[in-house]
């Protein structure tokens, strides 16, 4: 009888949880995620249409005869692709990858297409994760794509150190977009720890751009490999929102209801600063990019605004209720609007028509504040108890024997830290050197 009396109440409660989540999913509008993020200038971001064009190419079964080629074409030259790797020569471990070396930039560029959903390969390295299943330098990451990117480092690693060996001064870049941006994001990671494969390249000459990626990091690697990893999310993209487990979702597409009741009860009862200290739940990676171009409650799209960070808490965790959520993915959509993003920043610095040495020291200068935002990012996640995110980081002018210290002003101490302070006072008080050094109690 008791039990049949309660069932009312849990009833009500989780109607309430349920009428809550949806308020706020339906008043929460994407500009609110980054509203607070600087902007991004056309020199960090010029990068993205046409690393984007060049993602597009690898769709393509002939670059002398394109079917579907962007405005202006995809702007690769024939002669500087070095190899095409399709499924019949990664045999499914790894999607279709395009090399190509950009001497116009200067730039040794990997290419990786999204998901094909026609290959059931795909799915398996997507579905291939359970949470804390893989371990990668003091944090978690997505198994299967991370399977993926060491069979693509193992197979290109001679072809890498050979091309930046005979084109010194070049960039190694890694560009993907969905599926294969979550690959590139795992790439990158591996790249920076194996640079001896390489031919001993600096870190800071190794970068990844990741259109629309997955969650396939865990927060401390995130907010580490930020000067390197850069993500770039166009407005409403549910992908980088998505923190249920993938093979939860794939499992829940036949009873939708279910996955967003259970997600509104997560976000309800679960606290996000909890959520931040679980060591195994995976994020987007690195530096966020997100281009805003629609405002709410508004029809059409706007001139697109570019703002950027590396966020810590904050970082896209509610999936948005918005019509575009999936279109937004689209690797079409995200070149066009990072292609007009670019034009009006020209546009805009042409109109300010800054002297050469001045576009100099601004390069300069975005350099150094890109430097203290990451050291600052590092000392949030530290000061917010996130484990291993005080490990050497080479970023600028970082000393890369520098370990972090919590943040003073913080509200928030790391509790470790603080018992170990307390722990060390004790055994001074306790203890005391004699002269061949031994501790004995004091007298």
């Amino acid at each position: 009888m008791s039990i049949a009396c309660c069932l009312p109440v849990v009833e009500c409660v989780y109607c309430l949880a349920c009428t809550r989540w949806v308020w706020q999913r339906c008043l929460h509008t994407t500009g609110y995620d980054s509203e607070t993020w600087g902007l991004a200038s056309s020199g960090e971001f010029e990068p993205v249409p046409r690393l984007c064009r060049f993602i597009l190419a690898v769709y393509e079964d002939d670059l002398e005869d394109p079917q579907w080629a962007p405005p202006g074409g995809y702007g690769i030259e024939s002669r500087w692709v070095v190899r095409r790797r399709t499924y019949e020569h990664t045999r499914g471990r790894a999607p279709t990858y395009l090399l190509y070396v950009d001497h116009r930039h200067s730039d040794v560029v990997l290419a990786v297409r999204g998901m094909d959903m026609a290959k059931e390969s795909d799915y398996v390295v997507l579905l291939d994760n359970r949470i804390g299943q893989r371990r990668f330098d003091g944090g978690y990451v997505h198994n299967g794509l991370l399977n993926a990117a060491e069979w693509v480092f193992d197979a290109e690693c001679d072809v890498l150190r050979d091309l930046l060996h005979r084109n010194p001064g070049y960039t190694l870049t890694f560009a993907g977009h969905s599926l294969g941006s979550g690959v590139v994001a795992m790439l990158a990671l591996v790249a920076v720890h194996n640079r001896e494969r390489l031919g001993g390249v600096d870190r800071n000459r190794i970068r990844c751009f990741a259109m629309a990626p997955p969650r396939c990091m865990s927060l401390n690697l995130a907010v580490r490999y930020a000067d390197v990893i850069n993500a770039v999310i166009l407005q409403d993209d549910f992908l980088p929102r998505t923190d249920i487990p993938l093979e939860d979702i794939i499992k829940s597409l036949f009873c939708l209801p279910c996955l967003l009741c259970g997600n509104c009860l997560v976000d309800t009862c679960i606290p996000e600063s909890v959520m931040l200290r679980d060591p195994r739940r995976l994020y987007a990676p690195g530096r966020l990019y997100h281009i805003v171009e629609r405002k709410p409650f508004r029809c059409g799209r706007y001139p697109p605004t570019v703002r950027t960070a590396v966020p810590v808490d904050g970082r896209f965790e509610h999936i948005v209720l918005s019509c575009n959520a999936i279109s937004d993915h689209a690797i079409i959509w995200i070149e066009r609007e990072a292609q007009r993003a670019i034009h009006l920043m020209l546009e805009n610095e042409r109109t300010m028509k800054a002297p050469e040495n001045q576009r100099m020291d601004a390069e300069t200068t975005l350099t150094r504040d890109h430097g203290e935002e990451h050291q600052a990012a590092l000392r949030r996640a530290a000061a917010l108890g996130i484990a291993d995110v005080n490990l050497p980081s080479t970023y600028g002018t970082f000393n890369e024997n520098m370990t972090l210290e919590p943040d003073e002003g913080s509200p928030v101490l790391l509790e470790s830290g603080r018992r170990r302070t307390v722990w060390n006072e004790l055994i001074a008080r306790i203890f005391e050197k004699d002269e061949s050094g031994q501790m004995v109690p004091q007298r």
